[in-house]
């Protein structure tokens, strides 16, 4: 149910233990091997045992089931599945099946970005199969249509009935926060990619793609503003629950004046609403952003040796593992449209900078320009922007935990701003202890320039250090005025009543005189731990566990659209509705899962 950081004293992940009432609620009961959980109706295995992850399985497969209610019969029903006998369910058809089948197939080709074509060729593929393997069963392909339109008609229909399971959940939803993210290209149109985070009275977090929006046709601020405020409205959702607001770097994002977060906070003043805790999330390089290191003219560069490498080198053995690892890291193919955003992430620039000799050894052979590599300026910007991106890239991997709560997230940040004052202090004294690259070129050039030559100056790349210091404090500011609100909600038991705020103290002294609630914190997670908490007796302490448990702490779900955005480039490039651009994203960025029966019946009423 969740994955959070667990404090030192936790030795089991309590979140990932069966739990015995699950084998009523959800019809399964612990595997045999003690890892997952064994569906009684269809004795499929749950790997992740979760209970998000049983419930989903079970709304989406067997909820037909929930008609043995009452405690006797729900009793009788898992005694009878366990000795082998299924009660009779709504059978499906022999079209039923080959309808749930085609849904099947379609959002696979969705999940692997395949365009609608594909079905056709799929479907060659399993006839051909069969008629080989299992000539006798070759007639069940006759009723499973793959045309181009339905497979798009069916894309879509999955993408409502996902869309109809979050709005439902919405409505239990606490609070909730907003992603924000306008840095999504698709062929040559700009969309923002709208996600959101929801908490229920339960505490399980939810985080989904709410929707995308077309800056195309949605230039303006207040376009923007509108299409947002009419998804919130479809979802059922009211700005008075809202928390918090993550986004990009961008103008049209945090203008000072005219950015979309001060239309959001105008618009979200009210006596019953909380204050939305804005802070920029999705670390691009536009933190480092300095007029002392062009680190734009680096990138473009560098971008102009992989194309280079793309159409002439290809075949050469010492780019061919480059090639392969950038591949296998970003998505099935390179090429100019996602390569600056896979520069920007400091893996595939360190993999450069690794081969950087025989990049150059292949830009002589060729009759390229090399003049970077006899420029030691150039060559110590490239070593010091390789090791920031690299410690950069440690922070994102800190942050990258399915649905960390923000107050981790933060102490994580404010680690890494300790960390920034000591790479500050080691550059200004020239000590680069953990600049690896950065010294690893120092070293080379003093093999070739004269000793009393200076090789670099201190104070340029320490401006670049004190600016991102300062983008930082910039971004986060939000989160630091709820500081004490994420010291509560992670450590409650240790937290001063007399630094509380005056309306929590009352509560805050009752909770840590109950024995009873120590012993649930010292062996519980902190999601398991609220979510039993009394909202009767501690409505307050509640309240900001709701809060902070919505707020965006990692861009986990960002990552996955724009791995899918890089991925699929080619396929997404192709002619397609905004609506199946919105199905193709929600499909490849959900956890939820289609309820079939429903998606079958539906296609029955509407052709039968």
């Amino acid at each position: 149910m969740w994955m959070t950081p667990k404090r030192s004293r936790m030795d089991i992940d309590e979140s990932r233990v069966f739990r015995p009432e699950w084998t009523q609620c959800y019809l399964v009961v612990e595997a045999p091997e003690g890892n997952g959980a064994l569906c009684l109706v269809c004795r499929r295995l749950i790997v992740a045992t979760r209970e998000r992850d049983v419930r989903r399985h079970y709304e989406a497969e067997h909820e037909y089931y929930d008609r043995y209610a009452a405690e006797g019969e729900r009793a009788a029903l898992v005694e009878r599945l366990r000795q082998g006998d299924l009660p009779v369910a709504a059978q499906l058809t022999p079209e039923e099946r080959a309808a749930r089948a085609g849904l099947g197939l379609a959002r696979l080709l969705a999940l692997k970005g395949r365009g609608w074509g594909e079905g056709d060729f799929v479907y060659q593929c399993v006839e051909v199969m069969l008629r080989e393997a299992l000539p006798e069963h070759v007639g069940v392909l006759e009723g499973i249509d793959l045309s181009p339109e339905t497979t798009a008609q069916r894309v879509r229909s999955i993408d409502r009935n996902l869309r109809a399971q979050l709005f439902k959940r919405a409505r239990d939803f606490k609070a909730y926060s907003l992603a924000l993210d306008d840095q999504a290209f698709v062929a040559y149109e700009n969309y923002l990619l709208v996600f959101i985070r929801g908490v229920g009275h339960d505490l399980e977090v939810q985080e989904e793609l709410l929707t995308i929006v077309n800056l195309t046709h949605h230039f303006s601020v207040g376009a923007l503003m509108a299409a947002i405020l009419e998804a919130l409205q479809t979802a059922g959702l009211s700005l008075q629950r809202m928390v918090g607001l993550t986004t990009t770097h961008t103008l049209r994002m945090i203008g000072e004046n005219s950015g979309l977060v001060s239309y959001m906070r105008e618009k979200a003043v009210s006596p019953n609403c909380w204050n939305v805790i804005h802070y920029s999330g999705f670390l691009h390089l536009e933190l480092l952003s300095s007029y002392d290191v062009d680190v734009n003219q680096i990138i473009n560069t560098i971008s102009e040796w992989i194309v280079l490498i793309k159409t002439r080198g290809v075949r050469r053995p010492e780019f061919q593992a480059l090639l392969t690892e950038c591949e296998s890291e970003h998505g099935e193919r390179v090429n100019g449209r996602c390569l600056n955003n896979w520069l920007r992430r400091g893996k595939t620039l360190k993999l450069i900078f690794s081969v950087r000799k025989e990049i150059e050894a292949f830009l002589v052979s060729i009759g390229a320009t090399t003049v970077h590599f006899t420029d030691k300026q150039w060559l110590c910007d490239f070593g010091f922007l390789v090791d920031i991106m690299d410690h950069l890239g440690e922070l994102s991997e800190e942050l990258r935990v399915s649905k960390v709560f923000a107050a981790a997230a933060f102490d994580h940040i404010c680690t890494f701003e300790v960390k920034l004052n000591l790479l500050q202090r080691h550059i200004e004294e020239e000590n680069l202890t953990h600049f690896a690259s950065f010294r690893e070129v120092v070293d080379e050039l003093k093999q070739h320039l004269k000793d009393d030559q200076k090789i670099f100056d201190p104070d340029r790349y320490r401006v670049v250090i004190c600016r991102l210091q300062r983008e930082f404090e910039r971004h986060f500011k939000d989160l630091r005025f709820i500081k004490k609100d994420l010291e509560l909600f992670s450590n409650p038991f240790n937290f001063k009543p007399e630094y509380a705020p005056i309306s929590i103290r009352m509560e805050l002294t009752k909770l840590q005189s109950n024995t009873n609630l120590w012993n649930e914190y010292r062996i519980k997670d902190l999601g398991q731990f609220y979510a039993g908490l009394s909202a009767d007796s501690y409505p307050i302490i509640k309240g900001v566990a709701c809060k902070v448990a919505s707020l965006f702490d990692s861009s986990q779900i960002c990552e996955k659209a724009f791995s899918y955005l890089t991925r699929n480039q080619h396929t997404l490039s192709q002619p397609l509705t905004d609506e199946h651009l919105q199905a193709l994203f929600r499909i490849a960025t959900t956890e939820m899962e289609p309820h079939w029966d429903d998606l079958v019946r539906g296609r029955n009423e509407s052709n039968p």
